[in-house]
Order: structure tokens, then sequence, then C-alpha cells
């Protein structure tokens, strides 16, 4: 039972600290103008470069094709196992999941391969080397624990999947029961755990900072629309309230 008070509390902590994250982005004003150029002239050219953006890693693919492979191939892989892990939540499992299931190992071996290369250029790479923080090289290896675990339990220490779904399952409907497995499943879920406790507080975020960044979702229209945002539009109407109370 300890392991699942310690994924409901890592669990509570991620949502409430990303939700008051996203509401800090979002209440912050954007007063200027700034996107980055050459950039897209309508709101529909904006949802394609922000599709493309985080489909793709466009800029990323412009600066630096070492890190756009790596980082890529991490997080494509990161995704497809996300999806494939809902097979422990679902059931019957639904068709699609159960269709890219088997892809879960090869999706796991691609976070891997992404996650050394990432590493490798934190220590590599001069100039990303003398920026990098203590706390960088122990996220990208808290993710590697992640994925390793689970790739030896896929190839090694086979685990007992049918007890895993009924934990996870129980988990949805609070409904506890107790986790039989090895004691590398234990590790895998409470590196899981950790990962949620600190998403929220670590450079993590720029997942869903990436939606609110002014250089990426403003449309470059200047000369067509006048830009006023949050704090610079209250500052104008409270001047031209205030102009017209001394009129």
């Amino acid at each position: 039972m300890l392991i699942s008070a310690i994924l409901y509390l890592a669990a509570i902590i991620c949502v409430l600290g990303v939700g008051r994250k996203v509401y800090q982005y979002a209440a912050t004003p954007a007063p200027l103008k700034i996107p980055t150029t050459p950039a897209p002239t309508t709101r529909a050219g904006v949802v394609w470069r922000m599709f493309r953006e985080v489909v793709f890693f466009d800029s990323l693919f412009k600066a630096s094709k070492f890190t756009w492979l790596f980082g890529w191939l991490f997080h494509a892989g990161l995704f497809v196992a996300l999806l494939c892990h809902l097979r422990y939540f679902t059931e019957p499992v639904w068709g699609w999941v159960a269709l890219i299931a088997p892809l879960s190992k090869y999706a796991g071996l691609a976070m891997l391969v992404g996650l050394t290369g990432l590493l490798g250029r934190r220590f590599l790479v001069d100039r990303v080397r003398t920026i990098s923080a203590p706390s960088d090289y122990l996220m990208l290896l808290l993710i590697m624990a992640i994925a390793g675990s689970g790739l030896l339990m896929r190839f090694v220490w086979h685990t007992d999947i049918v007890a895993v779904k009924q934990f996870a399952r129980g988990l949805l409907s609070f409904d506890l029961n107790a986790l039989s497995g090895s004691s590398l499943l234990f590790l895998h879920l409470l590196f899981v755990a950790v990962l949620l406790l600190i998403f929220p507080f670590s450079k993590l975020l720029h997942a869903p900072g990436l939606f609110f960044s002014p250089s990426r979702y403003q449309v470059d229209n200047p000369r067509e629309r006048r830009h006023t945002g949050g704090q610079a539009s209250k500052s104008a109407n409270s001047a031209v309230s205030q102009e017209q109370k001394n009129g």
C-alpha cells in the first residue's frame, strides 16, 4: 500500500503544481508583439507553426541537427510508451492501444538512445557543459532509470502483467491492491513517482510552457492590428478612465 500512497501523493502534487504554473503563464501579460521571424501572419499559420514545433521540433531542427535527432527520438519514444501503458488502465483494452502495444519495447529503446545522446551532449559540448546544472544531469539519469528499468522488466526479469494491470486499475477506482512483483517493478514505479513530484518545479515545464511563449503563438501583424496585452491593456484603459474623469 506504500507505493499506492506515494503515487497518489505524487500525482496530486504534479497536477496542482502544473495547474498553478499554467495559470501563472496564462496570467502573465504580453505587452509586446515579439513573434520569432519569419512568423505566420494569420491565426491558421500560427496553429500550423505550433503543430510543427510540437510534433517535429521545427526550430530545434534548424538550430542543431544532433540535438534534434536525440531529442526527437526521446520524445517520440516517450509518447508511444505512454500510449502503450494505457493497456494497464483499460478493460477491455482499446483496439488501437492493442494495435500499438508491440511497439512499447521499441519506444523504450528509442527513449534510452535519445536520453544517452542528450546526456552525452552535456558532457561533450563545451558551451552546453558550461551552462548545465547538476539538476540537468540528474533529470536525465532519472528518466533513463525509468526507461531502463522498464526495458529490464521487458527483456530480463519479467513481471506479472495481469497483477500490474489489477494494481493500476485499482488505483483508478481507489480499490487498492497489493503490488505483487519484483523489487525492480517497485523501483520503476518509485522513479515515476519521483519524476511526478519534481515535474512542476523543474525545467520539464517547457512542455506546457511552449504554448504560452509569445515568440511562438503571436501572429506577425503589427501593422494590421494594434497589440495590447495584459497589463499594458489595463494601464491604457485606466489612463483613458482618468482622462474622462478629469475631462
